[in-house]
């Protein structure tokens, strides 16, 4: 590359980045080392700020840095052979995000039954076998999940 790639500073702005983020994305390898000017100064390639805006955008999406890292990559290596990409990838994290909908949806569902109740104090409803919040089952999901750290 010669000297006339963007700066740090260009890259983060046109990206709606911060540096520190620009700089933390480099170190994970989701961006490309750039090279540097003769006093020093990251020279950027400037279709980083499109793999910026993709990470950023990803990451709305609902995908962790890992799974844009794996996107990136496989993106980048194909040389004409199917890989996984976006398509299988977007429709196992839909499934996932499904999934907490449900969740919620449950959730949405014992909150509302307790507001309607009244319940106001925790342990006190918890004690009562009139407590429309589902805290048995809740315990026992939490038990067959394992142990949290």
């Amino acid at each position: 590359m010669s000297a006339t790639g963007l700066r740090s500073g260009q890259v983060a702005e046109a990206a709606g980045v911060n540096i520190q983020t620009l700089r933390y994305y480099e170190r994970r390898g989701l961006l490309t080392v750039p090279d540097r000017s003769p006093g020093g100064h990251r020279l950027y390639d400037p279709e980083t700020v499109t793999v910026l805006r993709v990470i950023k955008a990803a990451q709305r999406l609902g995908f962790t840095l890992e799974e844009v890292a794996e996107l990136l990559e496989a993106g980048r290596h194909r040389h004409g052979r199917v890989v996984a990409g976006l398509q299988e990838r977007a429709a196992a994290k839909l499934a996932e995000v499904d999934a907490k909908i449900a969740d919620l949806h449950t959730i949405r569902a014992a909150l509302v039954t307790a507001v309607d109740a009244g319940c106001d104090d925790l342990t006190a409803c918890a004690a009562s076998p009139r407590c429309p919040l589902p805290f048995t089952d809740l315990a026992e999901e939490n038990r067959h999940a394992g142990p949290c750290c």
